[in-house]
């Protein structure tokens, strides 16, 4: 049995003035994994790859892995790529351990870019950006597609990240008991603390530190998405970013020469996601997988929450922090991101994590036996993987858990398409035309636990959504338009 390590980290990115002047995202993850192998201090390293893998993002490419394997030096690699997800980075990761481990590869390949800026540039010129299609079938898919709403979703058009996020949010706002002042007051002040880590940060796209009530103040600049996020509490996907990690055996490492001062070692690894359809979710607040796949992947580690040093949450939304935080344990007045996160760290949508991976393990390197945890979310809340990492190897070799049947096993709730009488407001959003609410989405519970869902365009109850608790009151439904 061989032992994985992680021994090549590499952050880039690239801030372009004018529209079609940058490096498309393939050029990117070619550099990523050249400076990756030079972190390593060995710049053959990416030659030796028995596996290049990619993490899908938005770009027209069919088989990237191989473009990546021809320029590095090793043409027969095998080609991977994944479905849509931010955990996949973190579920590649635990299965290149897995294949390390077994002695199916010594040297495994991950990367992944984005280039938001460079299309919102070009989309701003009416430039068409012309990038390659890279065709092939890829030797092998990590992950599988799932659908991410139901019919009755698709139905009230509901499913978009900055829908459901919000509703998120202020379902745990009204669970807490929070006025809807103290709850922005309380979240914008933990966001606070991610751009305070941005700023420190040397690989973060936005280093400028944001004061609380510059967060939670809607603004020009800062405009309101979906109540009750302006864009300072959204992620922040208008970035030009790449990154690269590079494993392999220990046994292959010495033989290369790596230096052990650079060795990080996975440790744990689990993987779930929870009930696939919101609908179907016993609460809108806490989620199961997180609090079952990340408790075992430091039960698996031999550690406690609190004998964690550094941790990276995914953080697409404050939501996302806050119910990772409250099912793992986290102390919310400790720092829960080592990057500054998805808003000022920078969003490069599905890859985001192998940013964090690679900041985490810089930071391990520099304080050898500390330990870190990272985090790793997909979909709306659903699909969620862990990682534990130290420069200390693990006591135990790497071990994997997938915890599906667990999470499978706990309450599910049903839904119906439409209800027509009374109901009480479970959770609700608020979304913008411009600067000005336009509307609302209700997720509703009937007398009998059934989820329902409805929608809200009168003016003046959108107005006093903005400012009054509306869960746990009652509404009347009818032909899914909800009246109070």
């Amino acid at each position: 049995m061989e032992t994985p390590v992680l021994v090549g980290v590499a952050h880039l990115e690239q801030r372009i003035t004018q529209a079609g002047t940058g490096k498309e995202p393939i050029q990117l993850m070619i550099d990523a994994v050249q400076q990756a192998a030079l972190d390593a201090q060995c710049p053959e390293l990416g030659a030796a790859a028995n596996s290049v893998r990619v993490i899908r993002g938005i770009w027209p490419y069919q088989n990237p892995a191989k473009a990546v394997a021809s320029a590095i030096g090793c043409a027969n690699a095998e080609t991977t790529l994944t479905p849509y997800g931010g955990n996949y980075v973190q579920t590649t990761l635990n299965q290149s351990a897995l294949d390390i481990q077994q002695g199916r590869a010594d040297v495994i390949v991950m990367t992944g870019a984005e280039c938001g800026y460079s299309q919102a540039k070009a989309a701003k010129a009416k430039l068409d950006l012309s990038w390659q299609e890279l065709p092939g079938t890829p030797d092998r898919m990590i992950g599988e597609e799932k659908a991410m709403r139901n019919d009755i979703e698709a139905q009230m058009h509901l499913g978009r990240p900055i829908q459901m996020y919000p509703l998120f949010e202020i379902a745990r706002r009204h669970h807490l008991q929070e006025t809807p002042t103290e709850h922005i007051h309380r979240v914008s002040q933990l966001w606070a603390g991610f751009s305070a880590v941005a700023a420190q940060n040397p690989d973060a796209w936005i280093k400028q530190q944001y004061s609380a009530q510059e967060i939670r103040t809607p603004s020009a600049s800062n405009r309101p998405v979906s109540f009750p996020y302006p864009k300072l509490m959204n992620s922040n996907n208008n970035v030009d970013q790449a990154s690269a990690l590079i494993l392999c055996s220990t046994r292959k490492a010495k033989a290369l020469g790596i230096p052990e001062s650079l060795w990080v070692y996975p440790h744990t690894g689990t993987d779930a996601h929870d009930h696939l359809y919101v609908s179907n979710r016993d609460n809108l607040y806490s989620s199961p997988g997180i609090r079952i796949a990340g408790n075992r992947a430091l039960e698996l580690a031999g550690l406690s929450i609190g004998d964690i040093d550094k941790v990276d949450v995914y953080s697409c939304f404050p939501i996302a922090v806050q119910v990772a935080a409250a099912e793992l344990g986290l102390d919310m007045a400790k720092p829960l991101t080592v990057t500054g996160g998805l808003t000022f760290g920078g969003g490069p949508l599905n890859n985001y994590v192998m940013h964090s991976i690679a900041r985490m393990a810089t930071l391990l390197r520099e304080q050898p036996g500390e330990k870190g945890l990272i985090t790793a979310n997909g979909g709306l809340l659903t699909k969620h993987a862990f990682g534990v990492y130290s420069t200390t190897p693990p006591a135990k070799p790497f071990q994997h858990q997938d915890v599906q049947a667990e999470v499978d096993a706990t309450p599910k709730r049903e839904v119906v398409a439409d209800h027509t009488g009374n109901a009480t407001v479970e959770s609700y959003v608020v979304m913008y035309d411009g600067s000005a609410p336009k509307t609302a989405h209700l997720a509703c519970l009937r007398d009998d636990g059934v989820r329902t869902w409805a929608n809200c365009e009168d003016p003046d109850t959108l107005q006093a959504m903005l400012q009054e608790e509306f869960c746990g009151r009652q509404v009347r439904l009818a032909d899914n338009v909800a009246a109070f």
